[in-house]
């Protein structure tokens, strides 16, 4: 193909499209490149991969603007990337360099950037939720408009803090959406055995939230919900929740795949892959008339970004001695 068909090409398809899916391909070749290089054993942190769940935080975050707040858990890549978090402080970070976006203090588990609204994750099991609810209730009191996002998993919903975090919410009208990824597992426990046959949803709107439930691994999906919640939020319409269904590929923590140990139902894995939220929105693209060769400029151009970000992380200084309390408070 000639450079003026394809620049040709390139204008007719639809340029949003391409942004959303530029967002996805980056956060799978970004897990996907994290997974491969953990095997050389120079990272200094577990890590929970996202692979499989990338539609969510980049539907959702494609109708948050810079002021509006993040917090996370301690599945955040996804979460990180599509609210805008620097690709090289991540990396440098999972490789406890002083460049590090926690200055390589935190790991994979607690990341940060201010600069983009990315207020932070953390490890323990709904420990950012009462974080958002407070943000969320400082955005109120001082008549900010700015709207706070917190994410949180299926398993989340065995801890009281979101029950407490809800009802306060809903209580003050809150500017705040809480994001319930429901990958149906808590490590290697299914829902069906934690808690009793109910919906997640129906139990927040219980508690006098706005509910928006939608297929996790459908982008649009989500961004359609998200556009009308956010929008319902700045209203001054009260605390939104979503439901929203996903499944992670991985290994609960680590770079490996898991399948064999037998805590997934036969064949449920291979089904999840089938909807795949990459493979669906670059099917309907290319329905639209797009060519194949449009996606492959597009990865090529993020293995590159991914490559540059690996040798900053490598070649960055470890943390100085004499800084060992410097972020340590009495």
């Amino acid at each position: 193909m000639k450079d003026n068909q394809y620049q040709k090409l390139l204008a007719e398809a639809d340029s949003e499209l391409l942004s959303i899916y530029t967002k996805l391909v980056r956060i799978r070749r970004i897990e996907e490149a994290i997974a491969e290089k953990y095997l050389e054993w120079e990272m200094r942190c577990p890590v929970h991969l996202s692979i499989g769940q990338e539609a969510i935080p980049v539907g959702i975050s494609m109708h948050l603007s810079k002021i509006d707040h993040v917090y996370s858990n301690h599945r955040s890549h996804g979460h990180y990337f599509a609210k805008g978090g620097s690709l090289k402080k991540m990396i440098a970070e999972l490789y406890g360099k002083e460049t590090g976006c926690c200055g390589g203090r935190g790991g994979s588990m607690h990341l940060i950037d201010l600069d983009v609204g990315f207020m932070g994750s953390t490890p323990i099991v709904g420990g950012t939720i009462p974080l958002a609810v407070g943000d969320a209730w400082s955005a109120k009191i001082k008549g900010e408009d700015r709207v706070t996002v917190i994410y949180f998993g299926d398993g989340c919903f065995e801890e009281g803090v979101i029950h407490e975090c809800m009802n306060f919410s809903a209580l003050h009208k809150l500017p705040i959406i809480f994001v319930c990824e429901n990958n149906n597992y808590s490590v290697y426990t299914q829902l069906k055995d934690r808690q009793p046959d109910r919906k997640i949803i129906n139990i927040a709107k219980a508690h006098g939230l706005k509910t928006h439930t939608a297929n996790g691994n459908d982008v649009l999906e989500v961004s359609s919900i998200a556009y009308s919640a956010v929008s319902n939020v700045k209203l001054g319409d009260g605390p939104q929740f979503f439901e929203l269904d996903t499944y992670r590929w991985l290994e609960h923590c680590g770079p490996f795949d898991d399948d064999h140990l037998d805590y997934r139902p036969k064949g449920e894995l291979a089904i999840w892959k089938d909807s795949c939220p990459v493979s669906k929105l670059k099917k309907h693209i290319k329905s639209k008339g797009s060519h194949e060769k449009i996606f492959k400029t597009i990865e090529v151009k993020i293995d590159k970004e991914i490559k540059i970000a690996f040798e900053f992380a490598k070649n960055s200084p470890i943390p100085k001695i004499e800084n060992l309390n410097k972020y340590t408070y009495a």
